[in-house]
């Protein structure tokens, strides 16, 4: 006799890229051994796989997860991790009045959300007529920081930052991937000033990211220690 097949829940989110509602389910046992077994491995190939497996099984509407930006994809993660293991984490802290007393802190996941600085924007202008568009990091990438926490190399910031140019324009002219080849990428990043190489550092350092702020409160001295936590991996250290 056949073992019956339990059914699961399933949640919405709304991507916040787009504004776009998609539904999420938890992810199976089987799913999540797969990413351990991979980042055990710490096989680059074997955990880029895994992550992006897990992602689009565990994503009922059809979205191409490959193409979403790589906050779109801390989030999504974030979401499918609460529904699977729960929807709370502790942290433990060190309140910052005497920099001694350690804390619990205990955070609501579906209360952290992706934080937008105000003024970010893919389009870096150079001077009147020119600039670039950037585009935000890739699957790839996002599992190579959040995942394997790569760090880059110095040539391959270079290498990343040609990589991630979906356009160059001056005036009505246009230069994308149909007309330029990754090498005159790079070498268009190897021809920036210093304050114009600057505005593509900006535009990293004000990308979205996940961001929670939380408050805890000294059990000796009642005193408040305010904390904001970015980025997926800190949710998990």
């Amino acid at each position: 006799m056949a073992l019956p097949k339990l059914g699961y829940p399933t949640y919405e989110l709304e991507l916040p890229s787009t504004g776009k509602t998609v539904k999420y389910r938890p992810f199976l046992v089987k799913e999540e051994k797969v990413l351990l077994l991979a980042l055990e491995s710490q096989d680059e190939k074997q955990v880029i796989n895994a992550v992006k497996d897990l992602i689009k099984n565990c994503v009922i509407s059809r979205i191409k997860v490959e193409d979403l930006p790589s906050f779109d994809l801390e989030y999504i993660f974030l979401k499918i991790r609460a529904a699977s293991i729960g929807e709370t984490i502790v942290m433990n802290v060190t309140c910052l009045d005497d920099n001694e007393t350690g804390v619990e802190a205990v955070i609501n996941i579906n209360e952290v959300e992706i934080f937008k600085p105000e003024g970010h924007n893919k389009k870096l202008m150079f001077d009147d007529e020119s600039g670039i568009v950037m585009r935000y990091p890739s699957m790839k990438q996002f599992v190579e920081r959040e995942f394997l926490q790569k760090e880059l190399k110095t040539e391959e910031v270079y290498e990343f930052i040609a990589n991630s140019i979906d356009q160059i324009f001056q005036g009505e002219e246009v230069y994308d991937s149909s007309t330029t080849t990754k090498k005159e990428f790079r070498e268009f990043v190897d021809s920036l000033t210093t304050k114009q190489f600057e505005k593509i550092q900006q535009f990293y350092a004000t990308a979205p990211r996940l961001s929670h702020t939380f408050t805890v409160v000294n059990p000796n001295t009642g005193k408040d220690s305010e904390y904001t936590i970015e980025g997926l991996q800190n949710f998990f250290a």
